[in-house]
């Protein structure tokens, strides 16, 4: 396990190479036993001491520490053509440690910790190849209860503008590998008409499946009646994954896809935004088992969709709506 952590954080810069070679020991202890507790992970008290002290040392910054794992896995994905870079936000819930100090708020005013936004590279074969970035967001208990506000409030003040910063990161390291094809993919939280915009701007690919029924300029209107109207492509037979109170099974959707045009949120008309070009691909099951909901996803992306049946993995920039469906259900 030791050439592993000093790969990853051997280049990590915390200005004496004592507390590199001590981060790597850290490291080394803690991926030999990652379920384990502290103490379990340290061979005696002296070594989770300086585990401690370690962690305490005012000039250990975890920006240098991710900054050195960051190097790694760029040079992990230049060796990949295609590569997924997973966003997705996790609440660490420190309410039952109430001695905790600099928390912020989760879901209400009951629960105190901090979100984690990741940004996970991982193969279209399910490989992960480490973080592209990482966020900590603090949720100010003087803003809560002020949602009603947050259309009048910057995109650079509001907590969504975690997926930017994961855009902006990804774009960075697809500079860096320019053979591989980065693939920006968020959930339905990440359909904002500035995720599309940055996409733009960047010249960087998103995958995002679709929250809102957005206007399009197009004659239906909106953007679930738009790609409605879209003649039927084909049926993709997909994986469902086991759930609660569900097991797998195969499930034959109907795929429609289109290139639509989305309009920029009214709200927002005097800063003369741009229409911006994407492809919309919508499955639906038709024909659901009796007491299942039905599959329904509308999956949006500027990488074009121009097949039905062939699959990405070639590294261009044309894709297939069967491949879109593949990554969704696998992620």
């Amino acid at each position: 396990m030791t050439p592993w952590a000093e790969v990853e954080f051997g280049n990590a810069d915390l200005g004496d190479p004592r507390r590199t070679r001590r981060l790597i020991e850290i490291a080394t202890a803690r991926a030999q036993r990652p379920s384990g507790s502290l103490p379990q992970c340290f061979e005696n008290k002296a070594a989770l001491k300086a585990m401690y002290k370690f962690c305490d040392n005012e000039h250990v910054d975890r920006d240098a520490v991710l900054a050195s794992h960051y190097q790694a896995t760029t040079q992990r994905v230049a060796n990949v053509p295609v590569v997924l870079a997973l966003q997705d936000t996790t609440e660490l819930d420190f309410t039952p440690h109430p001695a905790t100090q600099g928390l912020g708020l989760l879901g209400d005013a009951r629960h105190w910790g901090v979100l984690v936004h990741t940004t996970l590279a991982v193969t279209p074969e399910r490989v992960p190849l480490g973080l592209l970035h990482q966020q900590l967001i603090y949720r100010d208990p003087a803003e809560f209860g002020k949602r009603h506000q947050r259309k009048q409030r910057p995109i650079e003040v509001k907590e969504s503008y975690k997926w930017l910063e994961s855009l902006q990161a990804t774009a960075r390291v697809q500079a860096a590998c320019p053979t591989s094809h980065l693939v920006s993919v968020g959930d339905r939280e990440a359909d904002g008409y500035d995720v599309f915009l940055r996409s733009q701007q960047l010249n960087q690919d998103v995958l995002v499946r679709a929250a809102w029924d957005r206007a399009v300029q197009h004659d239906e209107k909106y953007l679930w009646a738009y790609l409605e109207s879209q003649p039927v492509a084909g049926t993709v037979t997909v994986t469902v994954p086991r759930q609660a109170h569900q097991d797998a099974r195969q499930a034959p959707v109907s795929v429609r896809y289109a290139a639509v045009d989305l309009k920029p949120p009214r709200y927002r008309a005097k800063e003369q935004l741009p229409v911006i070009r994407v492809w919309g691909v919508l499955a639906r099951e038709e024909q659901p088992p009796l007491g299942v909901e039905p599959i329904e996803w509308l999956l949006l992306t500027p990488v074009a969709v121009t097949t039905l049946a062939e699959g990405p993995g070639n590294g261009s920039r044309g894709t297939s709506a069967a491949g879109l469906l593949t990554f969704i259900i696998k992620f």
